[in-house]
């Protein structure tokens, strides 16, 4: 790619950026929340059209004007939010829209599950192309969109933040896949914000930053540090330093669950947390953890236990509720629980803020544009016009709408879940202490994440779950390392 430039509404968004990838190489490809990387990428999918530069594919000036000539091109891409119908099988995702044709020009299934079955062999690994993608956990979802690109012959293959919702062993299952991959000469464009991840697999890196190509060099070449550098053009310093809150216990008990029951995850669940304290959640998948944040929050309902705020008992049977008594949940997953993706960035600001905005039997338009602006400058919410759809924002301005619209409610007591998944570093330094300032304004704070340095970062103790209930509540003092965390998440 030479030279590629675009703007949206006047705001220049790549601004003539160079881009190559060679044969059979991993070409890890970061930087910040609207640095351009997804446009960059959505140019070359077809998705958009440059408005200057040129794309060449084996040294052959190549018109990419839409998916199906990029498809020709060679070029797929493994979205971060999957792009499969639940409701069909395998085989039918790998080639919806390039179904075999049998007799009389009607679809032939079996030649499908067949020609499904070959790719999965050839990738070396065992999925059945018969299963309905529903029945299917999110592994196999990740499979089968990478089989879905490789049926169609791709010889460049673009992995948007393929980990993002991958276990530990199915993420080293997936880096094993890329290196056969790789070995067939497919070349790689890997999108990540996780260090460790890029230096496991990449062979190069390009940096984009404020829509310019930073720098492109051999991972052997550049440190972590110069990475984090370089995305977010400062050096960040101590952000994963834990910093100690002393006399914590001695504060008032904000919220107090005993007894929380609700379906076969949140088993007999009591904790504490006091006013200004930060608690992480910890466990493995399935442990429990986004079902006692559902719980708390009165998504799902409790069968039994009861749900103390500031010593006295409240009912949250719903959401409503909930947000009544002064709770807010932060989703584990924005675009499908946190966002209205069709809606403005404003509208979404101020979903749950209506009722400050009624003017008689009407919303007041303009405190409504007020709040929403004070929030967009407030979190630094990187969003040209607030009047235009919500999914043209990058993962990272999402998140932060998410976060703002909630902290604009000014709860007493904050649910994350997963507050940083699919943010770059720089993003997630800002959530990070965002999470301590709510803390150090007399919040309670819970935190979920699979990211045990954040957890480790932030939380003044940590429970760890383990199929529904508390196995263990650790002081933060008690937890040497990420290894030590582990390991009692482990049981050991």
């Amino acid at each position: 790619m030479h030279g590629i430039s675009k703007a949206f509404d006047g705001v220049v968004v790549l601004d003539n950026v160079d881009f190559e990838v060679r044969r059979g190489e991993v070409h890890a490809l970061a930087g910040g929340n609207g640095a351009g990387k997804s446009t960059l990428m959505k140019i070359l999918q077809g998705v958009y059209r440059a408005d200057e530069g040129e794309i060449r594919v084996d040294g052959e000036p190549a018109d990419i004007n839409s998916i199906h000539s990029a498809r020709a091109a060679g070029i797929g891409m493994v979205f971060q939010e999957f792009s499969l119908v639940p409701t069909l099988t395998v085989a039918q995702n790998i080639f919806l829209a390039d179904e075999p044709a049998g007799r009389f020009g009607l679809i032939d299934d079996r030649a499908a599950v067949a020609k499904a079955a070959d790719v999965f062999a050839t990738m070396e690994v065992s999925v059945n192309p018969k299963a309905m993608v529903a029945s299917l956990g999110t592994a196999y979802w990740q499979l089968t969109e990478i089989a879905k690109a490789l049926a169609q012959n791709a010889q460049i293959l673009i992995m948007d933040e393929p980990t993002a919702s991958l276990a530990k062993h199915e993420t080293e299952a997936l880096f094993d896949l890329i290196g056969r991959i790789k070995d067939r000469g497919i070349s790689i464009i890997y999108i990540s914000h996780r260090m460790d991840e890029i230096y496991r697999i990449a062979d190069r890196i390009t940096i984009l930053r404020d829509g310019k190509r930073l720098l492109t060099e051999p991972l052997a070449a550049v440190t972590p540090e110069q990475i984090v550098e370089g995305i977010v053009g400062k050096k960040i310093e101590g952000q994963m330093n834990y910093r100690e809150r002393e006399g914590l216990d001695q504060r008032e008990a904000l919220l107090e669950v005993s007894g929380l029951t609700s379906g076969p995850l949140v088993q007999d669940v009591s904790f504490t947390v006091h006013a200004g304290e930060i608690i992480g959640l910890a466990g493995l998948m399935g442990s429990g953890r986004t079902e006692l944040a559902r719980t708390l929050f009165g998504i799902d309902k409790a069968t039994s236990g009861t749900i103390r705020l500031r010593g006295k008992e409240i009912t949250v049977n719903d959401p409503r509720a909930a947000i009544g008594h002064g709770l807010a949940l932060i989703p584990e997953d924005r675009r499908e629980q946190g966002l209205v993706l069709d809606h403005s960035v404003r509208e979404n600001l101020l979903l749950p803020l209506l009722g400050k905005l009624k003017k008689g039997p009407l919303l007041d338009g303009k405190a409504g544009k007020a709040m929403s602006s004070s929030l967009i400058r407030r979190f630094a919410i990187k969003a040209a016009n607030p009047n235009r759809p919500i999914r043209l924002l990058s993962g990272g301005n999402q998140q932060k709408v998410v976060i703002a619209k909630w902290l604009g409610t000014e709860p007493d007591v904050l649910i994350l879940d997963e507050p940083t998944a699919g943010v770059d570093i720089g993003t997630k330094s800002e959530i990070l202490d965002m999470v301590r300032a709510l803390a150090d304004a007399g919040k309670a704070v819970i935190v979920i994440s699979s990211e045990y340095p954040e957890l480790l970062a932030v939380s003044d103790r940590i429970l760890i779950l383990r199929d529904g209930s508390v196995t263990r509540d650790l002081r933060r003092s008690e937890i040497a390392d990420e290894e030590s965390l582990q390991l009692a998440v482990q049981g050991v």
